[in-house]
């Protein structure tokens, strides 16, 4: 397969396997691009691309900017703190008014689930999902499977393990149809309250206890507590969330073997996972942060060859 079956990256459950495998295959000659001493290529030097972020971030922005920059496409920013947005304009407004300016793409990063699908129907640009709301989040997905697939070889057969606040979080839905996709078992762990009710619907184990699912998996993939997104509390304390969810280096060291660790970032280092085990040679937290731009760069290349035809 020598192009992906889609033209906007929306959520991983638009997506075949085939075009995972070569996101991954594209992301290979990447990541060799970004460890050279000249870290740019030519690929996309007639590509513009605005990036909307209608919410914080700090790594997928940076991510995305680096990895457009890298193939040399032009960038615009756009931050909705500071733009009309705060004037009452509509997001199809701010959108057509910025693609008005001739831009082939755009990268966004929005509060409300669906807003990506909803934006692709509406204007001609390739649209990339940064993230929609506690919908998905389907670049993050991606390079959490690259990064398995580097550390051990391949995500088939593997049991991978999400851990904390599943019911907001978009990366956890995303690595789901992502691992399920290439075949791996997948479960996922965290209080009763933060495991939304359709979970079982969709194939994955359930588990309450730590430990066990623990001595089940091959990865466990740490999610922090979106305290942002929260409207009522979901357990009594940060202090006893962390005794029963919280990763510890005496926690990995009594398992009788070694499981690899992922975040996907921003951490709370001391509550979901402590410093010595984020900084622990079982970590592959860094790793997936340059495995990042590699994926990040394979997407826009391959759907900006598909607007080129």
């Amino acid at each position: 397969m020598s192009e992906l079956s889609v033209n906007h990256l929306l959520g991983i459950k638009y997506l075949k396997e085939e075009d995972i495998q070569l996101i991954f295959e594209t992301a290979d000659h990447f990541k060799e691009v970004i460890n050279r001493p000249i870290k740019k290529v030519p690929s996309l030097r007639d590509i513009t691309i605005a990036n909307l972020f209608f919410e914080n971030s700090t790594r997928t922005k940076l991510s995305f900017e680096l990895a457009e920059k890298r193939l040399s496409a032009d960038v615009i920013n756009f931050s909705s703190s500071q733009s009309s947005v705060k004037k009452g304009e509509t997001l199809i407004d701010t959108v057509n008014n910025i693609l008005s300016m001739k831009v082939d793409m755009v990268v966004m990063r929005h509060p409300n689930p669906g807003a990506g699908v909803f934006l692709s129907k509406h204007v001609k640009a390739s649209i990339i999902n940064a993230g929609d709301g506690a919908h998905e989040h389907p670049t993050q997905a991606l390079l959490d499977s690259y990064s398995i697939r580097e550390k051990l070889g391949t995500v088939k057969g593997k049991k991978v393990v999400i851990v904390g606040d599943i019911l907001h979080s978009r990366v956890a839905l995303s690595n789901i149809f992502a691992l399920q996709l290439q075949g791996a078992q997948v479960m996922v762990c965290g209080p009763k309250t933060l495991i939304p009710k359709y979970i079982d619907k969709l194939g994955v184990k359930v588990e309450t206890n730590l430990r066990k699912a623990l001595n089940w998996c091959d990865v466990a993939n740490m999610l922090r507590v979106q305290n942002e997104r929260m409207d009522i509390s979901y357990f009594p304390s940060t202090r006893e969330y962390t005794q029963q969810f919280g990763v510890n280096r005496e926690l990995l060291d009594s398992l009788n073997k070694d499981i690899t660790i992922m975040h996907p970032g921003p951490i709370n280092r001391g509550v979901e996972i402590t410093s010595d085990v984020a900084d622990s040679k079982q970590a592959i937290i860094l790793n997936q942060v340059e495995n990042g731009v590699a994926i990040r760069m394979s997407v826009i290349y391959l759907l900006a060859s598909k607007i080129k035809q």
